[in-house]
């Protein structure tokens, strides 16, 4: 598989090849996974009359409703959430490695922000009218004369004090073969908001593992280790996707904030992307990309190496 690249909407080159195949990860009962169902809808008619009342809310309170709404989502799709580092006080830039649509979840349940996605979120059932509620910056990825203004929206929700979340890689991908990640790497545009506001840029590392112990002729690598099982990839439907998660057992996601890196005025956006994306993927910054402030890399805990399969597949929720 090799990763495609697109100046202006970037995609991977993963398949149905890179997610687990059947029986080879731990599944609870088709009964379990019909009450997670239940749950879930549950979940998402409460959203509905969420995003009726976050309008009115004041800035505290709606972000812990956010909060309350997506870990209450999480649980109720299964998955387990653990949350690692520290996010700051003030407004900043949230930048991720883009493994799942259950991604804009985590980040939600750990630090609510507002979302910038891609335009046709806001069409998606139950999802958009809560996206747009909650206060999800849109990006038409189909008109690149379109990036700079919203790189500007960015800049002036960061200023107006709310953190804002991006997925820079621009889109999903498995994370499991490294020649699927999408071409370019971190996208640096949006960086520029961040440059241009003042505001410090917080990496974001999103890993999903299986915690359950091996079950019976299961590979334990497969049951205990990091796994591909949120991957959503372009190729199949959002249903499926959703339907294996549901299915999993001791699915496990992890969001880990790294030390803040703190962008000068005149700091290069293009050197701050790699920065942020060396952080969060665990690798050395590239040559054509020394590192931004010295006073940005210092982490915020000890961090264990992740494998490289704790990355990520394809919705494309940011340009």
């Amino acid at each position: 598989m090799t990763a495609r690249r697109d100046l202006w909407r970037p995609v991977s080159g993963c398949d149905a090849g890179c997610l687990p195949g059947p029986g080879e990860t731990p599944a609870v009962p088709v009964a379990r996974r019909l009450g997670r169902l239940a749950a879930v809808l549950l979940m998402l008619a409460a959203g509905a009359l969420l995003a009726g009342l976050l309008p009115v809310l004041p800035a505290r309170e709606r972000r812990a409703a956010l909060r309350g709404w997506a870990r209450g989502t999480t649980r109720a799709f299964g998955v387990r959430l653990v949350a690692r580092g520290r996010l700051p006080r003030r407004p900043s830039l949230v930048v991720a490695n883009h493994a799942s649509w259950l991604d804009v979840l985590a980040l939600l349940a750990v630090a609510p922000a507002r979302v910038l996605a891609k335009r046709e979120v806001r069409r998606w059932p139950l999802v958009g009218p809560l996206a747009v509620a909650g206060g999800t910056l849109f990006v038409d990825r189909a008109r690149p004369r379109a990036l700079p203004a919203a790189v500007r929206r960015v800049a002036a929700v960061l200023r107006a004090g709310h953190p804002v979340a991006v997925f820079p890689e621009g889109t999903t991908w498995c994370g499991a073969a490294l020649d699927c990640r999408p071409g370019g790497g971190f996208r640096p545009a949006v960086f520029q908001a961040a440059v241009d506001a003042g505001a410090p840029v917080i990496p974001v590392r999103i890993g999903y593992h299986l915690a359950a112990a091996p079950a019976p002729g299961l590979p334990s690598a497969r049951a205990g280790g990091p796994t591909t099982v949120g991957a959503f990839l372009g190729a199949e439907s959002l249903g499926r996707s959703v339907w294996r998660v549901l299915g999993a057992r001791g699915l496990t996601v992890t969001v880990t904030a790294t030390a803040a890196l703190h962008p000068g005025r005149d700091a290069d956006r293009r050197r701050l992307a790699r920065a942020a994306e060396s952080a969060v993927h665990l690798v050395p910054p590239r040559a054509a990309a020394p590192a931004v402030p010295p006073r940005a890399a210092v982490p915020v805990l000890p961090l264990a190496p992740v494998s490289p399969r704790a990355a990520g597949p394809e919705v494309g929720l940011a340009a």
